[in-house]
């Protein structure tokens, strides 16, 4: 399978994810600029210009026409996807780590990091009708969490819950209506890089440092599946069309110049879903993959590197072909 190229940012890759229809694909990195391109021919539609430092994480809604992102520069941004503009920048006390709509969209969260002696705080906002109101930083719930800091984030079933990954491994599932914590596993050694669902959103896949990511029910947190590598697990996700999950990762970025390529093992690693088996990798980056997401028809993937790039690669008829024994 012959990748696609997309050269657009000048430092790190930090996330990227597709819309709903999966015909656009959104990427950040540590260069500020978010973009938006055509996941079909790889060409970049425009740029979201207004942050001021590393844009740490993203997301857009099922009608892809609000974008959100975080970043370094202590802000979240709300944009409009058509017209690429600034709809309301929500001002926090230390860089923003996670953002994510819900389900509806008529809802978002976002966490910030525990710095210049300010704890970790998750925020719910109202973003129906965003405007510069929320510039005041009026959110509908503040939840404080005190033990670890958010390093990933996602909605849980039916926007009741929150589902949160933490420095020190543990993930936890918030209940909305109380801001309560209704549960928590501490089934991760390591920091939790990305939280990925499936489909139905009856799982999801947690990605950590301790060189596995990790298959959990949405509802009862309790793990499923366990599949090990050698190598910290930045992001992996769960295919919409076949039972199969893709892992990626790589070393840390200062022992990168130390090691070659090969010895880096800088390659997107597939493993059957059910059987834990791992039976397919797909060389290409310079570097540790940072971001992962399967294209949700499930007929290619993109990766976002710490080497500046995002590669989408649609799947051969092998690929469809092939039966796991």
């Amino acid at each position: 399978m012959k990748p696609l190229m997309l050269q657009g940012h000048e430092r790190a890759i930090t996330q990227i994810k597709y819309n709903r229809e999966g015909d656009l694909l959104f990427s950040c990195a540590k260069d500020h600029k978010p973009n938006v391109w055509y996941s079909l021919n790889g060409e970049r539609l425009g740029t979201f210009n207004g942050h001021a430092g590393a844009v740490w994480c993203l997301d857009v809604d099922w009608t892809t026409t609000k974008f959100m992102s975080g970043s370094g520069d202590m802000s979240v941004r709300l944009w409009d996807v058509e017209s690429g503009t600034s709809v309301a920048c929500i001002p926090c006390r230390s860089s923003a780590r996670t953002v994510g709509f819900s389900y509806s969209g008529n809802q978002a969260a976002y966490s910030t990091d525990r710095a210049m002696g300010h704890i970790c705080e998750l925020f719910v906002i109202d973003t129906r009708n965003p405007d510069t109101s929320l510039n005041d930083g009026g959110s509908i719930m503040r939840i404080p969490v005190s033990h670890s800091k958010i390093t990933a984030m996602h909605w849980g079933t039916l926007d009741e819950t929150i589902i949160t990954g933490h420095e020190n491994g543990q993930i936890t599932l918030w209940d909305l209506r109380t801001g309560r914590e209704i549960n928590s596993v501490h089934d991760h050694t390591g920091s939790i890089n990305d939280l990925q669902m499936s489909k139905d959103g009856t799982m999801f896949v947690a990605s950590s440092k301790d060189t596995t990511a990790k298959l959990f029910d949405s509802d009862s947190l309790m793990c499923l599946k366990t599949y090990k590598t050698e190598r910290p697990v930045n992001s992996a996700a769960i295919s919409p069309l076949l039972e199969h999950v893709v892992l990626g990762g790589g070393q840390d970025a200062m022992e990168v110049t130390t090691t070659s390529t090969r010895q880096g093992k800088f390659d997107s690693r597939f493993f059957h879903l059910i059987y834990e088996e791992e039976f397919a990798r797909v060389k290409g980056h310079f570097g540790p993959i940072n971001s992962l997401a399967f294209h949700p028809e499930g007929k290619s993937y993109a990766t976002g590197g710490e080497d500046g790039y995002v590669r989408i690669q649609v799947f051969d008829s092998s690929y469809y072909e092939y039966i796991f024994e």
